[in-house]
């Protein structure tokens, strides 16, 4: 089932891992298009954005790699699992990311996908991927944070 955010959108996937893995700079809400089994599969927690991204073609953008499970009751009507699936963005904003991934060499990646006044969007990021060394930096600054936290 999908649980509800603190700003009351009905989060149905989210890509925590993307956290770990990316330094993530600019976030943008886009729409999905997305068939009726799609939706009610996303609504059952069907959905997974492990090793998915977001991808620019021909002035269009695609969620490439994302998982929505086929919906057990629409019997010939169900979709492919792995398809790719159509964003809903300005022609301002697909230009400034298509810019962007090619000039700076970042990547857009998928955060999470939500239900929003009944319709589905997903959270998109420019992101930089974080080399070893940064990701171990990282989690000794967290626990040295957290055992500074505890002995105050």
């Amino acid at each position: 089932m999908a649980r509800k955010d603190s700003d009351g959108r009905k989060v149905a996937c989210a890509n925590r891992r993307a956290h770990h893995d990316y330094e993530l700079f600019d976030r943008l809400e886009a729409g999905l298009v997305l068939s009726g089994s799609e939706v009610k599969s996303l609504r059952d927690g069907g959905g997974a954005l492990v090793d998915s991204y977001v991808e620019v073609r021909n002035g269009e953008v695609f969620l490439v790699g994302a998982n929505i499970a086929r919906y057990a009751n629409a019997s010939y009507m169900n979709h492919e699992p792995r398809q790719d699936r159509k964003l809903l963005l300005h022609a301002r904003e697909i230009r400034r990311l298509a810019m962007k991934v090619r000039e700076k060499g970042l990547t857009i990646v998928p955060l999470q996908i939500y239900f929003k006044d009944g319709r589905a969007k997903i959270e998109i990021a420019l992101a930089r991927g974080r080399r070893n060394y940064d990701k171990r930096e990282r989690i000794l600054k967290r626990d040295q944070d957290r055992a500074a936290q505890r002995e105050d």
